[in-house]
């Protein structure tokens, strides 16, 4: 109406005006840019889909682990971690290139405690000193009796440089199927005891030198070479051609350990030792020059590999004994 455009309120300010508001149901559509296509499910944080996909990944890293036969600590993809007085001060007297020494606080310190941070103080080894549940978080569960030790991954001999440096009346162990570390460090350990210059394992399907099989070698891994076969049938044969015997463990042998011939364990020897239960694969088998078997009574049907180990060892050196 003519005259009421200056009435109170009749004036629009400015910068008031109503009009396309950015976002308000799709209003100024050019200038909305699309996301692009839809990821994969298993790209989708938090989709199922992508969820199996992790698990099959992580799966797939701990088969890889096991395969390779290591045991590393966490957070560290470059070492392993050797707990227990005597597998730790066996390895620091080896000299083994060891990282760090890890103490638990207000630790009841024995003869082997001290000597161990001694040989670590004089090899230049940073010591950490950490509360029990620090330690018992960096062992994994495992039993550290108040210390830990990291070093690198163990550096497997050469199976050929083995049979060839063992000597004129070498005596090995080959592994066939043993797939426990202790047992493997178990073995070891009767090894060294009966003057074995060493053990082979094949490098698929068998427990390599974890922190398990430190463990239970007492530190003997420290002193006994263990090499990794690609094959251990082929292994044996080279060692046939080399001059040794390859005596394999068989629960149905009809030859005793009893019945060995003192002058056959004369020269090298190789003993074959598999899983207790299923015992030597057919080609090992039939690959070993003598079968024999342990004298047992009827009711028993199979010891444990390291225990059948360290009883044909033991039989081997009574008999090159004078």
């Amino acid at each position: 109406m003519a005259g009421n455009s200056q009435r109170r309120g009749a004036m629009r300010k400015s910068g008031s005006k109503k009009g396309m508001v950015v976002g308000s149901g799709g209003q100024r559509r050019k200038a909305l840019k699309g996301k692009g296509p839809t990821p994969k499910a298993s790209e989708r944080t938090g989709h199922p889909a992508a969820r199996r996909a992790k698990a099959v990944a992580k799966a797939e890293e701990k088969a890889a682990e096991s395969k390779s036969g290591t045991s590393r600590s966490r957070g560290s993809r470059s070492r392993e971690m050797l707990m227990g007085r005597n597998p730790v001060l066996e390895a620091l007297r080896a000299e083994v290139p060891a990282t760090s020494l890890t103490v638990m606080q207000f630790i009841d310190a024995d003869d082997r405690v001290r000597e161990a941070i001694e040989l670590a103080t004089a090899a230049g080894l940073p010591i950490q000193e950490v509360t029990r549940t620090e330690l018992d978080r960096s062992a994994d569960g495992g039993v550290h009796q108040g210390v830990l030790l990291a070093v690198p991954p163990y550096a497997y001999a050469d199976p050929m440089e083995l049979l060839d440096s063992a000597g004129s009346a070498a005596l090995l162990i080959a592994l066939d199927g043993v797939t426990d570390p202790r047992n493997l460090g178990a073995i070891v350990r009767s090894a060294g005891a009966f003057a074995a210059q060493g053990v082979i394992i094949p490098e698929r399907r068998a427990a390599g030198v974890t922190a398990a099989a430190w463990k239970a070698s007492a530190g003997a891994l420290a002193r006994v070479p263990v090499a990794q076969a690609t094959n251990l049938t082929r292994t044996l044969v080279a060692a046939q051609e080399a001059g040794y015997l390859v005596v394999g463990l068989a629960a149905d042998a009809s030859t005793s350990l009893h019945d060995l011939d003192p002058r056959m364990v004369d020269g090298p020897i190789v003993l074959v030792v598999g899983a207790e239960g299923k015992g030597l694969g057919r080609l090992v088998g039939e690959t070993c020059d003598v079968l024999v078997s342990i004298p047992m009574v009827e009711s028993t049907e199979s010891l444990n590999a390291s225990v059948a180990a360290g009883i044909a060892l033991y039989a081997v050196a009574s008999l090159r004994s004078p």
